[in-house]
């Protein structure tokens, strides 16, 4: 689901503020209500399809020659620095 529309990512903003401002205040639980919870998966979400989107995209545009020939040679380490 690879898209080039901007994603509003201000709900992953609003939550990495959130985690530094407890952060910063020594706090040992941080809070958040159910509506900021949710536009938060969702975003996560969407960026991750997007992500996965792009990387299925350049796996087949960099596909290579199904005959491509591989050549490894073994030399115990030699010149290992």
């Amino acid at each position: 689901m690879q898209t080039n529309d901007p994603i509003n990512t201000m709900p992953i903003q609003a939550f990495l503020a959130q985690v530094k401002s407890a952060d910063n205040s020594n706090a040992k639980e941080l809070k958040m209500d159910i509506t900021s919870a949710k536009n938060l998966a969702t975003t996560l979400g969407i960026v991750m399809a997007n992500q996965q989107g792009r990387l299925e995209k350049l796996v087949i545009e960099n596909k290579g020659d199904a005959n491509e020939t591989v050549t490894i040679s073994m030399d115990g380490g030699a010149g290992w620095k």
